[in-house]
């Protein structure tokens, strides 16, 4: 059928790009591959010692292990990360390297689609958050909830914690998943508006403040 295809050749492209000289599990590597993904110009890290450090975490998979980059927290041991994406993001899994000691993360909270989070923000509760263990080689992968995080053009990460240090230390972040490209809400919304259609229904249940304002 056309649907197996499809998935054939999806696959064995995958595996093309990553194989060359990667000189570990190509598929693996391929599956980690949402840096690219990354609106870079828009990645923000708060509290960030060393401006444009936290950027440098976001590499490719055979790179886990550079010691060489790294984002290290400034007033404290929190870090905020905001990661906007240049489509939609099926996010499955994070890895989180860190230094064998107390600048390792002990806490990360991870909020969906909310741009330009502050520390202000954290306080609400997260989409989702995992207790950290330390990690200095990255083989320790959190699954997400995917059916939470099937539609992400903006992720943030909070690390609220470590492991009692005075600062946090991140050598590493990878984030395994599947993008598509973006399609233009805009045009989406502006449809509905012009034909009556059921979706109207469907979007003022996702938004339920809109009805019940007296």
């Amino acid at each position: 059928g056309v649907t197996m295809a499809h998935g054939h050749g999806h696959c064995s492209c995958c595996c093309g790009e990553a194989a060359p000289g990667s000189g570990g599990d190509p598929e693996r590597g391929a599956a980690w591959g949402l840096y690219l993904r990354i609106d870079r110009q828009r990645l923000q890290c708060l509290n960030e010692r060393r401006e444009g450090s936290g950027a440098l975490v976001f590499r490719a998979w055979e790179e886990r292990k550079d010691r060489t980059q790294f984002v290290e927290s400034d007033d404290d041991e929190e870090l905020l990360f905001n990661i906007p994406f240049t489509g939609n993001v099926k996010l499955k899994g994070i890895i989180v390297v860190g230094e064998d000691d107390e600048t390792h993360p002990a806490e990360m909270r991870l909020f969906k689609n909310i741009p330009h989070m502050s520390f202000d923000d954290t306080g609400r509760e997260p989409d989702q958050m995992f207790s950290l263990n330390r990690d200095p080689m990255g083989e320790l992968e959190y699954p997400t909830k995917i059916a939470r995080f099937s539609n992400v053009y903006h992720l943030s990460i909070h690390f609220s914690k470590n492991f009692g240090a005075e600062t946090t230390k991140i050598f590493y972040i990878g984030l395994k998943g599947e993008w598509t490209e973006a399609h233009r809400h805009e045009v989406t919304i502006c449809n509905y508006e012009a034909s009556a259609n059921p979706a109207d229904h469907k979007l003022e249940q996702i938004t339920p403040q809109t009805h019940f304002i007296s």
